[in-house]
């Protein structure tokens, strides 16, 4: 009986350990800590704002915002490519929407139908360059970015004679893209939980998910175990195109005007969120839970620098270190996670 017992302890200290070593070759493990060593940081520094409902709000916010983006970024960058189309995207929806339900005041539903069928289009090309000519889709993107750009500047001049325009939304759509609860928290919060768990199921669940993990692991590969590569790319990049258009949207809603200069800051910042998150650059590598995680870590960095009595030029250095540092450690926790897969086959 003594025996029994004396043995009890040893078998809950190794099933922690276990689990706890289980926990730090998990892809978000890295991301997971940076968050929390961020949230305590910021709750003592600026615990008088950054932990009250306010302060949860102007970080959530901004998450919500990039994480629709940052979303499908990372699915593109685990499949090894990459969209920088999504910084002329999203203005360019926002001025859809205004200069046809705002400018030439037709109903919301065809202004908000264009702009969401204008980044699926966008998408489309995108991933149909990616893969008829070979070219790496960072060179695409950025070609893409400066013809939706320059497109969105002269159709707009053309039709309104301003790179800008104006839209009063109507109640409902208001409602459901530019509302904030409580007056704080932004609506887009919800959709963003819906994004979420959209994209965790293809991820995770459907066999989409390995799919998009061969792609970067090895083209090639993947194509010659039957993985429709092409469709798989396509489909990758309309995702994209289809959430910069949404947050367009959002945009024009929400602040009820839109302008052509916009959505740059977007392209950087997503990717920040999905590396910190712990994506590899490389491809390959990844989970919905890192990405999600990197985009509340990079939010609250950006909005609790100004809660405390630092220059806000700090938020810039914190989190180009917090980049810094996850690049540096994705590459180890990949390594454990590959190295304890390794030894549970043997």
């Amino acid at each position: 009986m003594t025996s029994v017992t004396q043995s009890l302890p040893d078998e809950t200290k190794k099933s922690a350990s276990s689990a706890i070593g289980r926990l730090i070759r998990r892809p978000e493990a890295g991301s997971l800590l940076g968050m929390l060593a961020v949230f305590v940081f910021f709750s003592a520094v600026a615990s008088n704002i950054f932990v009250q409902p306010a302060g949860f709000a102007s970080w959530l916010n901004v998450a919500a915002e990039i994480g629709i983006v940052a979303l499908p970024i990372g699915l593109l960058m685990i499949a090894g490519e990459l969209d920088l189309s999504i910084g002329s995207v999203i203005p360019a929806a926002s001025l859809i929407v205004a200069v046809i339900s705002g400018y030439h005041g037709l109903p919301e539903i065809v202004g908000i139908g264009a702009a969401l069928v204008f980044g699926l289009t966008v998408g489309l090309v995108n991933g149909f360059l990616v893969n008829r000519t070979g070219v790496p889709s960072l060179i695409v993107s950025i070609g893409m970015m400066f013809a939706v750009m320059g497109l969105t500047l002269g159709l707009s001049v053309l039709l309104t004679g301003s790179t800008s325009a104006n839209i009063v939304p109507d109640a409902f759509y208001k409602s459901i893209l530019g509302q904030f609860v409580g007056g704080m928290f932004a609506v887009t919060i919800f959709w963003w939980l819906g994004f979420i768990v959209v994209v965790a199921y293809i991820l995770h669940v459907s066999p989409i998910g390995n799919w998009i993990y061969a792609l970067g692991g090895d083209r090639i590969s993947a194509r010659n175990a039957g993985i429709p590569t092409e469709k798989l790319t396509i489909g990758l990049f309309m995702m994209s195109g289809f959430s910069a258009a949404f947050v367009g949207v959002s945009q024009a809603m929400v602040y009820q005007s839109a302008q052509v200069a916009g959505g740059q800051a977007f392209i950087f910042n997503s990717i920040m969120c999905v590396v910190i998150g712990g994506v590899l650059l490389t491809g390959g590598f990844g989970s919905v839970l890192g990405i999600v995680l990197g985009t509340i870590t990079f939010s609250m960095v950006n909005q609790g620098i100004y809660f405390t009595s630092f220059d806000a030029n700090l938020g810039s250095v914190i989190i180009g270190a917090l980049l810094l540092i996850a690049v540096l450690m994705n590459d180890t926790f990949r390594q454990l996670a590959l190295s304890y897969s390794s030894k549970k086959k043997s």
